[in-house]
């Protein structure tokens, strides 16, 4: 008698071996301890999964749950997309350590960073802790749908350690290094799976103002890899603009040599994001070449790439669209949605408001109330790589209107609650063909879904599911991923990466995550604003259907699309094993 039985499904591994049809696995104390065709015995539950694929539990490598899994146990949306293991504490923003004193200022560099409501932030997150060891051992007492690990993120760091003066971006002191790097060990040693850092300009407070560490010299850097070696273990992950703003000054390159030379002489992995920019589309294959020309010198820098362009959504119910720096917009922009579609369907107001020219004053906010060439309807099911005829400046033309008319009229559409995708890159030629060249690529690791972040624009913690149904599946306008590696992507290759070998691979004594899918009926739906979160703070989510069972530890969290009260999630201190 085990307690779980799932037989006769088409096992992917997530090794990337082919597929295997016909193959029962077997669970017991949270363990898998069988694995292959008609294998006996009887169990407490049985799954039928005739058909239907048998997946380890995805690994989600770049999340925002920060201060979210201090209150929620289920942590929406990455629950209905089939992961069963988060890592937070990315981009070199977090909670911890914090004196009483540092709190507000580290949610308004979570807001700023992270578009997270900080309203949310302030009225959800308890801060019995101070440390970073007492903030892992208040994750680990709230059990949940799933696991959950963190770096030690570098901001929250050097504002504790030098309070004003490392708010301010200034240099540190020897004695500020040698206790930043002691409390990088001693965040290690505690359960840290390594440390993040933020150096792109990209990255502010809610002032504008630099997310402290943004400016760190080498020494500093160095200080906090000495940390992590001295642990014996940990990653090193950079929000870096080598890989995501082409606008900056080309000495920001000089990033990409010392994280090589960083992890060629401690042998830590050190990753960054990397994407292709519109601006300069084939400047991404240079960096990666650069990168992957560093394995010669024993160095293992991974580029982090995500899944489906990353952008935004515009719509009236989110934090940006293309008529909000216009004058006659500002009497009615904090109204409620109801109200807010009422007066803009005014003939008055629409006239006026298509009469006027945008008030933003940033490139990127001039670029989205203009760019309606890469403006296009999300649909449903939503559409990642929309053909260029699709465009709202296309449309427009057929239609013999303004793009501007047109883009107005759609997002009244459904009252008020459309949107529309502006992809900011990954689409430079209008096709997601560099995106699977990357995906392909050895030196590259799928990331960047941020679950938990940008909660009023963006909704990319479907991602996973993006990946079986558009990648693996539906994919007509260039080539497609296989299952299996599409698998591999989502699973061991994350867990091998951050050395959590108990998972990410079905085979036995490896943990019970898994998933149950049928790929045929799997999909997901288009975003939907709610406000559920702490003080009524809103996000965007995104469920999906086709998950026949989500399991975490052998425990099925979701089944059929529903969240059980099962909670068997706990907190990931440090590398595990691989079991023997």
């Amino acid at each position: 008698m085990v307690d779980l039985a799932i037989r006769d499904g088409i096992l992917v591994d997530g090794t990337g071996a082919p597929p295997q049809p016909g193959t029962d696995v077997l669970v017991e104390g949270g363990r898998i301890v069988r694995v292959g065709r008609r294998l006996g015995g009887r169990a407490r539950r049985e799954i039928a999964a005739d058909g239907l694929l048998i997946t380890p539990g995805f690994v989600d490598n770049h999340t925002h749950y920060d201060g979210q899994a201090t209150w929620d146990d289920e942590l929406a949306p990455s629950v209905w997309h089939g992961v069963t293991t988060v890592v937070m504490g990315n981009c070199g923003v977090g909670f911890a350590p914090a004196r009483r004193d540092q709190h507000e200022l580290l949610i308004e560099l979570m807001e700023g960073v992270e578009d997270i409501p900080g309203s949310a932030l302030a009225e959800g997150i308890t801060w019995d802790w101070e440390s970073f060891p007492e903030y892992v051992d208040a994750l680990d007492r709230t059990p949940r749908t799933m696991d959950v690990a963190t770096h030690l993120a570098h901001s929250p760091l050097r504002t504790y350690v030098m309070g004003e003066r490392g708010a301010r971006n200034e240099a540190p002191t020897a004695d500020d290094l040698a206790m930043m790097a002691r409390l990088v060990t001693e965040a290690i040693r505690s359960g840290a799976l390594g440390v993040s850092s933020s150096r792109t300009m990209l990255h502010r407070a809610p002032d504008r103002s630099l997310v402290p560490g943004t400016l760190a010299e080498v020494d500093e850097i160095s200080a906090l890899a000495g940390g992590i070696a001295a642990a014996g273990f940990g990653i090193f992950e950079v929000a870096s603009d080598v890989g995501i703003n082409s606008t900056v000054d080309d000495a920001f390159a000089a990033d990409l040599d010392w994280m090589i030379d960083l992890s060629a002489t401690t042998g830590l992995p050190v990753t960054y994001p990397l994407l292709q920019n519109d601006r300069r589309p084939e400047l991404w294959r240079e960096i990666l070449d650069r990168t992957e020309s560093g394995r010669d010198r024993g160095a293992r820098v991974v580029a982090l790439t995500a899944g489906r362009p990353g952008g935004i959504l515009l719509g009236l119910s989110t934090s940006l669209h293309p008529f909000l720096g216009h004058p006659a917009y500002q009497p009615i922009k904090d109204l409620p949605l109801a109200a807010k579609v009422a007066e803009l369907r005014r003939p008055d107001v629409r006239a006026l408001i298509l009469s006027e020219r945008s008030r933003f004053a940033s490139e990127f906010a001039r670029d989205v109330s203009v760019g309606f060439w890469k403006m296009f309807p999300m649909g449903d099911p939503p559409d990642y790589e929309p053909a260029a005829e699709d465009s709202v400046e296309a449309r427009a033309a057929r239609l013999g209107v303004s793009p501007a008319e047109l883009c107005y009229d759609l997002l009244l559409e459904d009252d008020g609650r459309s949107f529309l995708f502006f992809p900011m890159g990954d689409f430079a030629h209008r096709s997601l063909d560099s995106l699977y060249e990357r995906l392909q690529r050895p030196g590259t690791l799928l990331s960047l879904g941020d679950g938990g972040a940008h909660c009023r624009l963006i909704s990319d913690a479907s991602v996973f599911t993006y990946m079986l149904t558009y990648w693996a599946r539906d994919r007509a306008k260039g080539p497609q991923l296989s299952v299996e590696r599409a698998v591999q992507l989502m699973t061991s290759s994350s867990a091998d990466l951050y050395r959590l070998y108990d998972r990410g691979v079905v085979a036995p004594g490896r943990r019970a995550d898994l998933n149950v899918i049928d790929h045929s009926r799997l999909r997901f739906g288009p975003p939907r604003m709610v406000a559920d979160l702490p003080a009524g703070g809103e996000r965007l989510l995104q469920e999906a259907t086709g998950y026949v069972a989500t399991i975490c530890g052998g425990e099925i969290t979701v089944d059929n699309g529903e969240i059980t009260d099962c909670r068997p999630g706990r907190v990931v201190r440090g590398p595990r094993p691989e079991p023997t």
